[in-house]
């Protein structure tokens, strides 16, 4: 799904030098490369505070966390989406709100969203999947509307750009905090476990380094309960040596995704992505939906032919023990996210990919459709 050996080829040279600065400073923990990364991620975004830390899931509980939600609290999130979101909602004993997606976008469906607020509601996760930001117009307003906190979930849509209020903007940098995941197959990955929260708020960014330090105020001073999450100084090198190639990254991804589009788009059979209006799509998967029941025989198609693929997601949130009691949820609302889980697969996305790889996976696909 993800050829890292190819991408870390073309700049295995900065890469070592990066990780032999290190070596060479011994500065290990919070050494110069994580301010330096921060500060460069800050300006790639153009957003005020970035505050690294161990990993995106660590940057949704940093966010929450910082917020000092009374227990019980709600928070609306995606029903279709990767575990971590609900999670640490859950960790922080407040009440997951689990929201159907647009069948198009994969993201929070806007008049679903209105439905599900009541006067415990203080926060809206929005998860840009798959590369895609939600409708952060829409949000942002209701969010206004009710007073409520928005955190967005984009771990998956780093360097995506969205035009809010008519003005281009990067994805994360909407909502009063961001979080994002440096996981090694994200569009910007490190080599291990990485991740980074963001802000425009002195108090909100302040709150959230202190809360990532034990809850220090100064050196064995606690203002509260933090946890311990840091950004390790070899992942910040090695991320700043990405950062500097993401637009090219994300550019590639594009280019491959435009490829799939092309071969697929008279297939009566296939959904290909489709593209938010305000919003680029950077494709950290390539997902289509299968009609017809086929999905799961496809991807056995796939696998016989040694073609990677993957269902991301195939049980929506709300059917998960841990989720399926202390949450909140209507079943008969959340159609679109069971659908999409016997719908979906994912095809092999990266920077890597080659004119014959696309040819044969397109091919072979469908070949499929014609039995």
């Amino acid at each position: 799904m993800v050829d890292l050996a190819g991408q870390h080829e073309k700049i295995r040279d900065e890469i070592n030098s990066a990780i032999n600065q290190v070596f060479n400073t011994t500065a290990f923990i919070k050494g110069p490369d994580v301010a330096a990364f921060e500060n460069e991620l800050s300006g790639f975004l153009g957003i005020k505070h970035v505050i690294g830390c161990a990993n995106g899931t660590d940057a949704l509980q940093l966010a929450l966390m910082a917020l000092e939600l009374p227990e019980g609290s709600e928070v609306i999130t995606p029903d279709f989406t990767f575990v971590a979101t609900a999670e640490v909602v859950k960790l922080l004993k407040l009440t997951p709100v689990l929201v159907d997606v647009d069948p198009d976008t994969f993201n929070l469906d806007i008049e679903k969203l209105k439905a599900a607020i009541t006067e415990k509601t203080k926060v809206i996760i929005p998860v840009h999947l798959f590369g895609q930001c939600a409708d952060m117009n829409a949000i942002m307003q209701i969010a206004e509307e009710h007073n409520l906190f928005v955190v967005e979930d984009n771990a998956q849509a780093i360097g995506a750009d969205y035009n809010y209020k008519g003005k281009t903007v990067k994805a994360g940098t909407i909502g009063h905090i961001g979080c994002t995941s440096f996981f090694p197959s994200k569009n910007l990955g490190a080599a291990g476990d990485a991740g980074a929260v963001f802000t425009n708020d002195d108090v909100l960014a302040d709150k959230i380094k202190s809360v990532a330090n034990h809850g220090q105020d100064s050196q064995y001073i606690y203002r509260e309960i933090g946890i311990n999450s840091r950004l390790d100084t070899f992942q910040a090198a090695i991320l700043r040596i990405k950062l500097r190639h993401l637009g090219e990254y994300n550019e590639a991804r594009q280019k491959a995704a435009a490829a799939y589009d092309a071969a697929f788009a008279s297939n009566p059979e296939l959904q290909i992505p489709v593209r938010a209006k305000e919003s680029t799509h950077i494709f950290h998967q390539y997902t289509l939906r299968v009609k017809n029941g086929k999905r799961d025989a496809l991807g056995k198609y796939l696998d016989e032919h040694k073609i990677p693929n993957k269902v991301y997601y195939p049980v929506p949130i709300h059917v998960h023990t841990p989720y399926a009691t202390g949450s909140r949820f209507d079943v008969a609302a959340l159609k679109t996210s069971i659908m999409l889980g016997e719908e979906v697969i994912s095809l092999p996305m990266h920077t890597e990919l080659s004119a014959d790889q696309l040819e044969f996976i397109t091919v072979t696909i469908n070949n499929f459709f014609k039995h």
